[in-house]
């Protein structure tokens, strides 16, 4: 079968012409599709679209093949444009052998699926025009995001522009609906075989598309036959507070406020990390807590957040089947939940979405949207208040026995407090700085002065900012004699990091190995505590495994040679080194490469070391990061070695396979790289 088609131009170059799809009875010609975006056709005299041999569909320039849809069928085959802009190859049944659908390009149009079939292996995202004359792919794409609960973002290269939230109430939770003028239906797919989203206009004469343009928006558009022609409905981003990650961790967007945007979530338990900055409209800091959390005896609770966009939930774990009761417990169990909800109560009321890491991009939705919803924050049991504690009968025999007991309390501390200062043991930052002294006598590593990091750092500037860890920035430094160095500094506000701090301290300085990070000082000053270390110039491994580009650096005698590394420096950990060390928190991010490749395993703020003849231990804070952490080590606090083995195996795949794993996701509804 011939299909003959006219190829278009664009603008009038007659250098370059495309094959493309376009609306037929209006008066503006607008490109839905282009076959050939990425390989323009020098002249259109021989141009053919054709069904050669074996049902495939190819475009010939010349004689020669251009392009083809790359299936084949022992029959014959036919090649048709249906009415909803979709151009199809089926055989003699008609079933469906190629479709133009399966490869949308700027334009999404009704009954086109934007995410992925896993059984296909098949992903389908927009991606923008390189700009307004060009049809070849831009930067920009726009697509459901596979790493935990579903998702849409709209991304520049690997950076998210804007997220368009998890699917809830028929609706991304950050997009309130595609078309105001006309009655649509969503069709979801949240399942183990496929993961997409797609709409339809039930009056199919309608026209309606959604286009992802080169500046960067999603534009929703209409066709008015009263000679209005395409109105534009609705464009995202909207406003500032659409701009992705605006507020950081556990800041609050709000556009309808008169003085600033952002806020902390909630300014009675929460505080920005850097005050000055957040004055001046230098968000960046995001929030802390003003309580941390300790994880004791299950005496930590809940507060609801009400007409909330849910944070990103790259870092997520969902249940679609599980209560929101079971969904409470669930979270209450691991210490590192942070915070619940259900996903989308449209489903009935069941459903469980639980977040692993700080709340990101988040803003204040108007009341009654449909859009925005419920989510459950962890907080410290001292931040507990009426709204998620029940009142208790006890609490005037519980204010007696608080005042009876007080002094006391008191009169203890400061017994203790008096005592150690009279027998001189040190508190603070003293039992830092003691406790990193205490190694320096066998390795003789020097104590840096703040002013000579500061030096280093160009006063920490933003230009020498090498990427933000759990507990503060890390900068590149040069010292006055050349030699590169790598500065990680503790957020001044940030308590929870001290123990880890310390911990890191006195964990490397006794570790020495190739295959470990170098720790070359140590600052302690005031409110200031600095880590000093090698400088790696490759940065650390995900940069490399998931990235587009980086990618194609690691062939795989590079990958091998990697994994050697670790599995080295592993067993150095667990076996040769002076105490036996568990890592706890082993991942792409903490593996840093130097100017050779060669990996160092880094970030020994979690690690736990042991005496000779232990092998495993128990505790009540589970620590790491989810999705590398082991079923018995995640689910009852127990870790041993097998531990950073079970992470190192997770870590292996990754490198292999160049994908993410997506954490524990319950098998039936989710895919993941362990199964």
């Amino acid at each position: 079968t011939l299909l003959k088609s006219k190829p278009f131009q664009v603008h009038g170059n007659s250098e370059n012409w495309y094959l493309g799809i376009w609306y037929k009875k209006i008066s503006v010609r607008t490109v839905v599709w282009v076959a050939n975006r990425g390989h323009p056709l020098p002249g259109a005299s021989q141009f053919v679209l054709k069904i050669a041999d074996h049902g495939i569909l190819g475009l010939f320039n010349n004689g020669s093949m251009i392009l083809s849809s790359n299936t084949t069928t022992s029959g014959n085959a036919t090649a048709m444009l249906r009415d909803n802009g979709n151009l199809v190859v089926i055989d003699q049944q008609e079933k469906v052998l190629w479709q133009s659908f399966d490869y949308p390009t700027d334009t999404l149009l009704p009954g086109i699926k934007l995410g992925r079939n896993y059984l296909r292996s098949k992903e389908w995202y927009l991606s923008s025009w390189k700009s307004s004359g060009d049809p070849a792919p831009g930067e920009l794409t726009w697509g459901t995001d596979r790493l935990g609960y579903p998702e849409s973002k709209l991304r520049q290269g690997a950076l998210v522009h804007f997220r368009g939230g998890p699917w809830r109430n028929r609706r991304f939770s950050g997009i309130s609906v595609f078309n105001k003028n006309l009655t649509s239906t969503y069709n979801v797919i949240i399942n183990k075989n496929e993961v997409s989203f797609s709409f339809n206009v039930e009056n199919s004469s309608l026209l309606s598309r959604v286009t992802l343009n080169s500046s960067a928006h999603l534009e929703s558009w209409v066709w008015l036959e009263d000679g209005r022609g395409w109105q534009l409905s609705l464009s995202f981003p909207r406003d500032t507070c659409d701009t992705f990650n605006v507020c950081n961790a556990y800041g609050i967007c709000n556009f309808n406020t008169i003085q600033q945007y952002c806020t902390c979530l909630d300014e009675k338990r929460f505080l920005p990390r850097n005050q000055k900055g957040w004055e001046t409209g230098d968000w960046s800091g995001g929030c802390i807590r003003r309580t941390p959390l300790e994880c004791k005896n299950g005496s930590e609770g809940f507060i609801n957040y009400s007409n909330v966009k849910l944070p990103e939930t790259e870092n997520t774990w969902f249940n679609m089947s599980m209560t929101l009761e079971e969904c409470h417990i669930k979270c209450l169990q691991n210490c590192t939940c942070m915070a619940y909800a259900n996903p989308d109560p449209s489903l009935g009321g069941r459903g469980c979405l639980l977040w692993f890491n700080d709340l990101l991009d988040m803003r204040w939705l108007p009341e009654g949207s449909g859009a925005g919803g419920d989510i459950f924050v962890r907080m410290a049991s001292s931040e507990l208040d009426s709204q998620s504690v029940p009142k208790k009968k006890e609490g005037a025999k519980l204010k007696i026995i608080l005042l009876v007991i007080f002094p006391g309390v008191l009169l203890i501390g400061f017994t203790s407090t008096w005592r150690k200062r009279k027998h001189g043991e040190p508190t603070g930052e003293e039992a830092i700085l003691n406790a990193y002294k205490s190694q320096e006598q066998d390795i003789e590593q020097p104590s840096f002065s703040f002013s000579t990091i500061a030096n280093a750092t160009a006063n920490f500037s933003p230009d020498n900012k090498l990427g933000e860890g759990g507990f503060g920035p890390v900068y590149k430094g040069t010292l006055e004699e050349g030699k590169h160095i790598a500065v990680k500094r503790l957020s001044k506000n940030s308590s929870q990091g001290i123990n880890e701090f310390k911990n890191e301290v006195i964990c490397i300085s006794k570790l020495q190995h190739r295959n470990l990070v170098k720790l070359l000082g140590c600052c302690v000053q005031g409110d200031e505590k600095m880590l000093v270390y090698e400088y790696m110039p490759n940065k650390s491994l995900d940069l490399y495994i998931f990235g587009n580009t980086q990618n194609m650096l690691l062939n795989w005698t590079t990958r091998f040679n990697i994994i050697k590394g670790i599995a080295r420096g592993l067993v150095y950990l667990h076996l040769d080194s002076r105490l036996r060390i568990i890592h706890r928190d082993i991942k792409a991010s903490n593996i840093l490469l130097d100017q050779d490749m060669n990996p160092k395993i880094s970030d020994f703020g979690l690690a736990i070391s042991f005496g000779g003849n232990e092998t495993q231990a128990n505790t009540q804070r589970v620590v790491g990061t989810y999705g590398y952490m082991s079923p018995e080590y995640a689910l009852d606090g127990l870790f041993s070695i097998k531990s950073d083995v079970f992470s190192f195996g997770v870590l292996v795949l990754e490198i292999v396979s160049g994908k993410r794993n997506r954490g524990f996701i319950d098998h039936e509804n989710e895919y993941n790289l362990i199964g």
